[in-house]
């Protein structure tokens, strides 16, 4: 889980993290370059590095004992995916509801067009209302979603990816950064909701797998 849900939401309840379209058809990368494979082993390493430091895990302390990783499915290249983003300026903001009573302000920012396995899929991504306020994660966009392996592979409730604005008009979605909300992990954390907009009809098989607790 990144850093930001834990600065952003740690208060009163502790809350985890949190995002678009255009006309051109956009393909899975023809050719992954090895630094995008790397950058993704990478990243799930450093998730890995931070669930093991008691500073920031937001696993309980009898999950932690023998914890040596999270789970995850094979990188798979070929959910590395170039997407369009067609920004959507004029939408208010509105309130999206988490696990708990807490509400976090967001706004969609644009809607993210791309293809997988020859069917094209659309996506709205969104911007905290909160976030856009400071300097670190001005840019930071908000990419949850549902798929066909949530409540078998991975978590029920849907996983999400950290995004940034770019300075074009395309974003590449690593699905191999799919993450866990928090509250997968601990009850005692918020984390937004996954809006029925943001489902994907088809198994993403990239990523963090559903956690399993210890008894």
């Amino acid at each position: 889980m990144r850093k930001i849900f834990m600065a952003l939401w740690a208060l009163g309840v502790i809350s985890c993290g949190e995002k678009k379209y255009h006309d051109q058809k956009l393909a899975p990368i023809a050719e992954v370059s090895d630094s995008l494979v790397q950058a993704a082993m990478k990243y799930q390493l450093n998730l890995d590095q931070s669930f093991m430091d008691a500073a920031e895990t937001p696993l309980l302390e009898k999950d932690r004992v023998d914890f040596d990783g999270l789970d995850y499915f094979p990188i798979n290249p070929a959910l590395i995916v170039k997407a369009q983003l067609n920004r959507t300026p004029q939408t208010l903001p509105f309130m999206m509801p988490t696990t708990t009573e807490r509400m976090t302000e967001e706004r969609v920012y644009g809607q993210l067009t791309f293809s997988l396995d020859g069917q094209e899929y659309q996506l709205p991504v969104y911007q905290s209302s909160e976030l856009m306020k400071t300097d670190e994660y001005s840019d930071y966009l908000f990419l949850p979603f549902t798929d066909l392996t949530n409540g078998e592979e991975t978590y029920i409730g849907g996983r999400y990816l950290d995004l940034r604005i770019p300075q074009g008009d395309e974003i590449t979605l690593d699905f191999n950064r799919a993450y866990n909300p928090y509250c997968a992990y601990n009850k005692k954390y918020s984390c937004p909701i996954v809006p029925p907009a943001n489902h994907l009809p088809l198994r993403i098989t990239a990523g963090v797998k559903a956690f399993k607790a210890m008894p």
